[in-house]
């Protein structure tokens, strides 16, 4: 029976249960990785055919990517090489008061055996050496001891050269150069130590390599390549420098290779039959830089931007520009001229056209009612001016000049009433700066200030009823009007003190603001609005624009304009390396009496559209040494790239890791320490990334240097970008019930509870809620949270209105203010200073 059973025979199960076999498309993360085993793929690259490069593919991609590298460095060299070759600039920055830049200039020439030219035979930001052992030619720029020189020096300069003192340290005008050097980017630097006391003594090479160790310390704060400090008296370490200098190729600066840029070496000027001051500029000098095209503009620091009318050829050999002549090589040859249809326009703003806006065409029955309100106005206002003379009052102890003051702002006040402009960021602003300071003014106005009565003509002059007492006043008022030296000083030390107590207050309790008694929150606040999300809750950054963008320009694709711009100037036919001479239109003459030959000319070109007006945006940061408060809407010199504009900059807050999907900015009326922040003004538009500076318009009676406030960098220009002002709303506790609770002195009425009921509320703890219904008259509400609260809790509302640059941005000009406040102390200085205190 087993052998049998063994030996039956079974046939496939045909019933048998079949699953559907699992598809490796959709498998999960953790089987993926598990199969994997630690090796990663790189994804394929949408629109480009993959496939397997053999071996001789890949060594011919790096020959050729090696002959690219060769040929960059082979044109980045050129214009040093050859007859015609362009010399390497060479700035030397004095950074103590007793430096002699001269000095050091003619130890140089004389490591090669060359005789230094005479200050009458050149000009200092012209001296040229010609070192033959090199097959180099060296332009040295010797600047004396202002800022912005030392600026506008190392902007155009291939090597800087510091000038130290052995016995003198680097005072507070030479740090504050280094800091603008640093900030702006440079070249290699050499640092050269002086002194005469040195040299012959007994200890001197024992005493100047501590003193040089104590100086590498210092130099190495600012520029940390820095790893040697030479000696000025050493030959030795003057040839050393000379070496380095023709040896290297210089370091590049992409923001100032990216645009074309000279050192003049000769101003020519021909004035305008019709206009004498207004004329034709020639500047002469070698084109370093990019390629410039006659039919874009160029930019001269302190005057604005010119037209230029044409592009000469002028070689120079090497032999002719030897020393200090500038002889020519040959006759001068025309390289471009402008195109009438393509040469870019001085106008840097639109002229807006208020008559594009949606209009609606009035009725009769519209257009009657107003005529009969005119004509009732007109009829009242010959009423109050009927005799020529009216009656205005006055506050007692002002003087005839004060109150004509006082009676014209109130004309001026009934002007602006009647009209028709937007002035709510201003009163607004004005507002919540004088919300505490409305109480202790009112309490005074209601002890009984005492007035006067005056009687003013219809010009608004003021008639004095006694000719004797008028005849006798006439020579005080003006006296009485102006405030002594000690009443000026306490009003401005009060107007400080209240700054600082300001800036305190905000950064104790930020953006709050008190709801105001006497008017109705929904009134006050009528400009704001409620976000749900300050991130992602929408909001059209082209709603209620003010007239003044009507005058900017925007791109629609900023990114492939820059490109396009940059194939242009590259295609532009005056090369870099050329010696060239280039003819303004339109220039004033007083930009041709600007050139001097102990200061550097230098002359900046522009890219496209780089003339027109946009919203600019620029990260800033404060530093260190400047403690004061600065304000937004504080004015400011700006230091914009090569350019230096008069602003009023509004601070945001800078948007960590990628800005919000609603492109919404808080703003921020205090520029803080240890943050950085973004300043936004009406500027003209600058492509790429430039070194921003801003600086006081004034300078500090103490104060031995300009103030740097603050660095950074700019931004896109972006119109779109929404900048916020927030204020915040608090109230207390009044009765609290788990997640519900009575708030009071957020509002003062039923009517402004209710009408900001849609808007979320939170409290300080981490609690949020929203406002269920308003009890009594007086305020109170009732309100759910989504927590249990706290009765020593605080209840806030967020409430924004966006915020906008006004149009007061103005090219500054050293010409227009004060010269000496860019002037650092001198060696002659210093000596007088010494002979006052050795009379004391």
């Amino acid at each position: 029976m087993a052998k049998e059973q063994q030996k039956q025979f079974h046939h496939r199960a045909s019933l048998t249960q079949k699953n559907k076999p699992f598809k490796r498309r959709f498998a999960s993360k953790n089987s993926l990785r598990d199969k994997s085993k630690g090796r990663t793929q790189r994804a394929s690259v949408k629109g480009k055919v993959q496939r397997k490069h053999s071996r001789t593919d890949r060594r011919n991609a790096l020959r050729v990517e090696q002959r690219k590298k060769r040929e960059q460095l082979a044109q980045s060299t050129r214009i040093f090489s050859g007859r015609h070759r362009a010399p390497k600039i060479v700035a030397v920055i004095p950074l103590c008061a007793t430096t002699d830049v001269s000095a050091i200039v003619r130890g140089l020439f004389q490591s090669v055996g060359e005789e230094y030219p005479l200050a009458s035979e050149t000009s200092r930001t012209r001296v040229v050496l010609d070192v033959a052992r090199f097959k180099q030619t060296v332009q040295f720029v010797e600047v004396r001891r202002n800022l912005l020189d030392i600026v506008d020096a190392a902007k155009v300069a291939d090597y800087m050269v510091m000038g130290l003192s052995a016995d003198e340290e680097v005072d507070a005008f030479g740090e504050q150069c280094l800091k603008a050097i640093q900030n702006q980017g440079h070249t290699a630097v050499f640092p050269v130590v002086q002194s005469a006391e040195l040299v012959g003594s007994s200890m001197s090479a024992k005493r100047l390599a501590d003193v040089k160790k104590s100086l590498l310390s210092f130099m190495g704060y600012f520029f940390p390549d820095v790893d040697k400090i030479f000696a000025a008296e050493s030959e030795s370490e003057a040839l050393a420098i000379l070496r380095l200098i023709t040896a290297q190729v210089p370091k590049q600066i992409k923001w100032r290779n990216a645009r074309p840029y000279m050192l003049a070496d000769s101003v020519e000027f021909q004035p305008e039959d019709a206009d004498a001051g207004v004329g034709r500029l020639a500047l002469t000098g070698y084109l370093r830089g990019s390629n410039l095209s006659a039919n874009r503009l160029v930019h001269l620091p302190n005057f604005g931007d010119f037209q230029i009318d044409t592009i000469y050829h002028v070689p120079v050999a090497v032999e002719a520009a030897k020393g200090s002549a500038i002889e020519e090589d040959d006759d001068p040859t025309v390289i471009d001229q402008p195109s009438a249809e393509l040469q870019d326009s001085l106008v840097a703003a639109n002229e807006p056209d208020q008559t594009n806006n949606e209009q609606t065409w009035p009725e009769d029955e519209e257009t009657e009612a107003w005529r009969q309100q005119m004509d009732a106005m007109e009829a009242e206002e010959r009423k109050a001016t009927s005799g020529g003379d009216r009656v205005v009052r006055v506050p007692k102890g002002v003087s005839s000049y004060q109150a004509a003051w006082i009676v014209a702002n109130e004309d001026d006040a009934a002007g602006s009433d009647s009209d028709g402009s937007d002035g709510s960021d201003d009163s607004d602003s004005a507002m919540d700066d004088e919300s505490e300071a409305s109480d202790s003014d009112a309490d005074e106005s209601e002890d009984g200030a005492e007035y006067k009565e005056l009687r003013v003509d219809e010009a608004g002059r003021i008639v004095e009823e006694d000719e004797d007492a008028s005849a006798a006043g006439d020579g005080n008022d003006d006296e009485q009007a102006l405030l002594s030296a000690e009443e000026n000083a306490v009003q401005l030390r009060a107007y400080l003190n209240e700054r600082e107590r300001r800036n305190r207050e905000d950064q104790r309790f930020p953006d709050e603001v008190d709801t105001p008694l006497d008017t109705p929150a929904r009134t006050r606040f009528a400009r704001y609005r409620g976000m749900q999300s300050f991130r992602t809750s929408p909001w059209d950054p082209y709603e209620n624009l003010p007239l003044d963008y009507a005058r900017i320009f925007q791109f629609e694709n900023l990114k492939h304009t820059h490109k396009r711009v940059l194939r242009m100037a590259h295609d532009a036919p005056a090369k870099a390396g050329m010696h060239v001479r280039v003819v303004l239109r339109g220039v004033p003459a007083k930009a041709a009496a600007s050139f001097r030959p102990d200061r550097p000319f230098v002359a900046f070109g522009l890219m496209q559209h780089e003339h027109q007006m946009s919203v600019a945006h620029f990260t800033v940061a404060r530093t260190e040494d400047y403690t004061a408060p600065v304000r937004s809407k504080d004015p400011m010199v700006l230091h914009y790239g090569f350019r230096r504009y008069t602003v009023h900059p509004l601070f945001s807050q800078h948007t960590q890791g990628g800005a919000s999907t609603n492109k919404v900015h808080k703003f921020e009326r205090f520029l803080r320490h240890g943050a950085v922040s973004v300043a936004t003004v009406f500027a003209p538009i600058q492509f790429g990334s430039v070194p921003v500076a801003l600086y006081l318009p004034t300078a500090d009676a103490a104060a031995s240097a300009p103030t740097l406030v603050a660095t950074g960098s700019s931004l896109e220009a972006d119109p779109s970008r929404i900048l916020a002002k927030r204020i915040v709303l608090t109230g207390a506790p009044f009765k609290v019930n788990k997640r519900g609770a009575v708030i009071r002195y957020m509002f003062f009425n039923a009517e402004d509870a209710n009408w900001f009921k849609p808007v979320q509320i939170y409290t300080k703890h981490g609690r949020v809620g929203h406002i269920m219904e308003s009890l009594g008259t007086h305020g109170y509400m009732k309100c759910v949270f989504d927590g249990p609260m706290k009765q020593m809790d605080t209840v806030c509302m967020n409430l924004y209105k966006r915020v906008f640059p006004k149009w007061n941005t103005s090219l500054w000009s050293e010409h227009d203010t004060q010269s000496l406040l860019w002037d650092g102390p001198s060696a002659a200085a210093a000596n007088d200073d010494e002979d006052d205190a050795m009379e004391l």
